[in-house]
């Protein structure tokens, strides 16, 4: 059993889920806290759960969050040294890493080198070094247990699994996101607050654009390949509008295992702290008999091109995927800002890829290179758009 834990991305969406499920169980500590620029939310957090220490994104922050704790005893940090002193804290038994971005992969290798239990929220990780990952993992003996809802099914469908032989393939869930049913020349020109409003999930903002892209399911597919070792060839997608069953794996002898409940992010959070044992969670339960009818479709991939293009990405391997998620990092960021529009995404990151020098085996140097040389490519090419 977990008895500590460390939580870098604290004040986002799946950090917030992580310490309510702490709330609900004995015996669990919050060693350490990071957060972005938020820093009253972060100085609520510190004031009720105690953490050693905390840590904000830069110096001014972490200024502002001194002033609001000047009458406690946590240390303070900022940057990238103190998400690497977070992840590493002797005291933790389990490090969350829900910090969004290419700025969760140094920390996580840190953890992981740290022999700490991985409870995995940060898909960039995955998506651009996921070999070099795993491989540490192997390395180090530690655990990487996955937080996203469908990766967290796929782990729990797996679970009695002794060969992994038996594994034809994984079947990925997909909500669809806010446009299922529209046809490409309906999206021209969606709203922000259209492209916003996810029908099953409330996330950050940039994992909901990821959603309505369906860039977000390109990215899981990635993850599955890395997690449990599968070419591209044998993660599939279906949309499934309800999201009650998290994903999927059919067996060899035709068999299909699912993980099915409520869409709430705190069951998956939680196995990763009680794993291999469960217990009782404060979430409501799934009643088949009020959930409705379950259906899947197959994904529009000319309505929706981020994900073809993931998965082009996802076969490909080595750098692309590093490319392709720095790229449209970038992207979706001047989105938010409004500077581009909702087509222009695809476009930039296509763009980004083709432009990247590709590197089949790459070192984490060369990820990082690849990562940097795709950004700028996208802040390079916005005036065109």
């Amino acid at each position: 059993m977990i008895k500590n834990i460390s939580v870098l991305g604290a004040t986002g969406s799946i950090g917030r889920q992580t310490l309510d499920v702490v709330r609900h169980m004995d015996g669990v500590g919050v060693v350490a806290l990071t957060a972005g620029f938020n820093y009253e939310k972060m100085a609520e957090l510190c004031r009720e759960f105690h953490p050693q220490l905390a840590v904000m994104a830069d110096e001014a922050s972490m200024g502002q969050l001194a002033e609001e704790l000047s009458d406690m005893d946590i240390r303070l940090s900022w940057g990238l040294e103190g998400l690497m002193e977070a992840a590493t804290m002797e005291q933790a038994d389990c490090v969350i890493t829900a910090v969004v971005g290419m700025v969760g992969l140094r920390p996580t290798l840190a953890a992981i080198r740290a022999g700490k239990r991985i409870g995995l929220a940060n898909k960039e990780t995955l998506v651009c070094a996921g070999e070099l990952v795993m491989a540490e993992a192997r390395k180090y003996g530690a655990e990487i247990i996955p937080v996203d809802s469908e990766h967290s099914a796929i782990f729990q469908c797996l679970m009695g699994v002794r060969d992994p032989k038996e594994v034809k393939r994984i079947i990925l869930t997909c909500s669809g996101g806010p446009f299922f049913g529209k046809q490409r020349q309906e999206l021209f020109n969606v709203t922000k607050a259209d492209v916003l409003r996810h029908p099953t999930w409330k996330m950050g903002p940039k994992i909901t654009v990821d959603c309505a892209t369906l860039m977000n399911k390109g990215l899981e597919v990635i993850e599955a390949m890395r997690l449990y070792d599968l070419p591209a060839e044998r993660v599939d997608v279906v949309i499934h509008r309800q999201s009650i069953i998290h994903s999927m794996v059919e067996f060899v002898d035709g068999a299909v295992m699912a993980q099915m409940g409520v869409p709430d992010m705190r069951l998956p959070i939680q196995l990763a702290l009680t794993y291999p044992h469960r217990t009782a969670c404060p979430v409501e339960p799934l009643d088949l008999l009020t959930c409705g009818d379950l259906t899947f479709h197959q994904p529009d991939l000319d309505t929706f091109p981020c994900l073809a293009l993931a998965i082009a990405c996802a076969k490909k391997g080595g750098t692309a995927c590093a490319a392709m998620n720095g790229a449209n990092e970038e992207a979706v960021g001047l989105y938010l800002q409004d500077r581009i529009g909702f087509y222009d995404i695809y476009k930039l990151v296509q763009g980004a890829v083709d432009a990247t020098a590709f590197v089949k085996a790459p070192s984490l140097e060369q990820i990082l290179d690849a990562d940097r040389i795709a950004r700028q490519y996208v802040r390079e090419h916005t005036i065109l758009f």
